[in-house]
């Protein structure tokens, strides 16, 4: 159903644009410890077709994750795509979207999925063993993505995400050529950023202490001589 197809025209730049507009593209979910699929979106053949070069892309993204990867995770994909994943209970909930879609949609997508998909079958997912177990989750899938096609309609369920997802902004973006192409896993990109963010932290600490010695050296020495004036002066008329 969904990775049956491998792409060899590596020409292939995305989806046309008369095609595919601004929108839920693609959907995937799959177990972690061994990227096996358990459900997707099920597409029309010219739809399929369009899309086969993205879910080969998916197919690779998933057997880069382990249990230690980024929990939520963006990734540019061709001229103007973005996968966005979210991992929940071992278990990846994955999104193609239009670049221009919302990236707060997109995980807000994504947990609405991820929720319903755990309530069906969460107990299930360490025991199944072949690819697709649950594609009847199709269903929820498409009741989703007419949900979040009008987009007006679904800004108003942000309200009520948790505050983890409302802002967004913050979750790592990478480019999936750049993932798949290193062999790299996630988890070593999520610690390379990490180890980032902590280098950014301690050079704002140096940078801050630097500017505080700098200023007791600027200012040391009139304080000194304020002291020593004051001094004399109380000493002098006291």
């Amino acid at each position: 159903f969904f990775f049956f197809f491998f792409s060899t025209n590596r020409k292939t730049h995305g989806p046309p644009r008369q095609h595919l507009v601004t929108m839920v593209l693609m959907t995937a979910i799959a177990r972690v410890t061994d990227g096996l699929p358990l459900a997707a979106s099920m597409d029309d053949e010219e739809t399929d077709r369009i899309l086969a070069e993205y879910k080969t892309q998916a197919k690779l993204l998933f057997k880069k994750l382990s249990v230690s990867s980024p929990a939520r995770c963006s990734l540019e994909t061709g001229p103007s795509y973005v996968f966005h994943y979210t991992i929940e209970n071992g278990v990846c909930y994955l999104v193609l979207c239009d670049q221009n879609y919302s990236k707060q949609l997109a995980f807000a997508y994504l947990e609405e999925l991820e929720k319903e998909f755990q309530k069906l079958h969460g107990s299930e997912v360490g025991t199944v063993g072949r690819p697709y177990a649950f594609i009847s989750f199709d269903t929820f899938i498409q009741k989703m993505k007419r949900k979040y096609l009008d987009t007006r309609g679904a800004q108003k369920n942000l309200t009520r995400l948790n505050d983890e997802l409302r802002d967004v902004q913050r979750i790592m973006m990478q480019n999936i050529e750049d993932v798949l192409g290193r062999g790299e896993k996630l988890d070593q990109i999520g610690e390379k950023a990490s180890n980032l963010r902590a280098n950014a932290k301690n050079y704002e600490k140096a940078a801050r202490d630097l500017n505080w010695q700098a200023l007791l050296r600027k200012w040391a020495p009139v304080a000194g001589v304020s002291f020593a004036a004051l001094l004399f002066l109380y000493l002098r008329f006291a």
